[in-house]
């Protein structure tokens, strides 16, 4: 099957019980781990980042956003989470970005200089000023990408095309009342009728 994200996605979540019950596991369990919040002199009990993450913006809630920027990094090997400014210091909301509609703009050093985010034909580029980016960029480690993170989903393909194709063959036997699609009926040497299923 091809290679790219959304294939990846459909074939090893999506249409896969066993990919998607891993990256769910992972991703649900992750997004329970309580978080700290320190400096280098205290810990923090209360702090305008931890109100920011229990409620991160007006649809989601501190798990479902972590959950899904968990997801991201799983299925795709790249997260992004937005922040969006408001007038202080801290930011007013975060927002998980999804990854097939992300690309990073490589600046002449190579450093990102902005990230494009695609939907629907229309673009919305991201700049980062003064190496103060509004997106976190979280990435797998890939050994031969320089900005893009290696998704698990791809040294698992094969193994997603082998159980994805033996559950369509047992649905198709099933559907066929169990029955094998065909037979060869040869004479055997003695006169013999025999029977070999295909």
């Amino acid at each position: 099957s091809p290679r790219d994200t959304a294939s990846l996605t459909r074939a090893g979540f999506v249409g896969n019980p066993v990919g998607f019950r891993a990256v769910k596991l992972i991703a649900e369990a992750a997004a329970a781990l309580p978080l700290v919040c320190q400096d280098d002199v205290q810990r923090y009990d209360r702090h305008p980042m931890l109100g920011l993450l229990a409620q991160p913006n007006a649809g989601q809630g501190r798990a479902e956003l972590l959950e899904a920027l968990y997801g991201h990094v799983l299925l795709t090997g790249d997260g992004y989470l937005e922040a969006v400014a408001g007038s202080g210091a801290w930011p007013t909301e975060l927002h998980v970005l999804r990854s097939d509609r992300m690309r990073v703009v490589p600046g002449a050093d190579g450093w990102p200089e902005a990230y494009d985010y695609v939907v629907g034909g229309r673009r919305h580029r991201f700049a980062v000023q003064d190496g103060l980016s509004p997106v976190c960029h979280i990435r797998a480690f890939h050994p031969q990408d320089d900005h893009y993170g290696l998704s698990p989903m791809q040294p698992a393909a094969q193994a997603l095309d082998v159980h994805n194709a033996a559950s369509g063959w047992s649905k198709g036997l099933l559907d066929n009342a169990a029955r094998p699609s065909g037979a060869i009926v040869y004479h055997g040497a003695d006169g013999q009728a025999a029977l070999a299923t295909d």
